[in-house]
């Protein structure tokens, strides 16, 4: 689990296709370096959010100093971690400990969806950035004052264009000097994960509506009865 908020940004170093090393296991590998500053706690197996992707750390150089992940193909598809190469710059945050303030939000680093930027707009000392879901129907999860993690990075959603699958957020000055999102440019992507909360609440309500039908006696079903009622007395009236 991590929080959203970035504490610094590495530098890829190596991108693999194909890793027959022990450490690659035989797939997509990515090293990243520049990262001094938070590798010192940090142990093989941990997980690192990448750019909002929760990944697993798999070797270290002797000095600690940069590391390896793999990448799994429905990582791929979900993300654009694909489109990494050698000196892409990449958002790092370590999971959360028991210590940890939760200044941002609960993020998962299990990705939805990608997001192209559609428009950024200065607006003082902040930007203001516009996003297009690739998958649309996450538009669903987005709602206008909620949180939203862009490449990792807990935001909050400042508005929302359903029709246009599209929504915006401002990032002040503070933040912008901390993560990669100003770096992008117009048409580029970013990994976007809904706020969990949103798709709990859906389940929850359609596991509940379709128990209930299932149940004569059941509340939904009593008053879907009666409604029904109503409106063929009403026609019979008429008739």
């Amino acid at each position: 689990m991590f929080t959203g908020l970035v504490e610094t940004i590495g530098e890829v170093l190596e991108y693999k296709q194909l890793d027959e090393s022990h450490s690659g296991g035989n797939g997509v590998s990515i090293t990243i370096g520049k990262c001094l500053s938070i590798l010192d706690d940090v142990h093989l197996g941990d997980s690192i959010s990448t750019n909002g992707v929760c990944l697993t750390v798999t070797e270290f150089d002797n000095e600690k100093t940069k590391f390896k992940v793999g990448v799994a193909p429905e990582t791929l598809r979900k993300t654009n971690l694909g489109d990494l190469s050698s000196g892409s710059k990449v958002n790092l945050e370590r999971a959360v400990t028991s210590d940890v303030r939760l200044g941002g939000h609960v993020v998962q680093g299990h990705v939805d969806t990608i997001a192209s930027i559609v428009d950024r707009k200065s607006d003082g000392n902040a930007i203001t950035f516009t996003f297009e879901l690739r998958d649309k129907e996450f538009i669903n999860y987005i709602v206008h004052k909620g949180f939203i993690a862009v490449d990792g990075t807990s935001l909050t959603v400042t508005n929302v264009d359903y029709d246009k699958c599209q929504f915006s957020i401002m990032m002040v000055a503070y933040t912008q000097s901390k993560v990669v999102l100003p770096l992008k440019e117009l048409s580029e992507t970013v990994n976007i994960e809904v706020d969990l909360t949103g798709k709990l609440i859906e389940k929850q309500i359609e596991l509940n509506l379709a128990g209930q039908m299932k149940n004569d006696q059941s509340p939904l079903v009593q008053l879907i009865s009666q409604l029904v009622n109503v409106k063929v007395e009403e026609i019979l009236k008429k008739s």
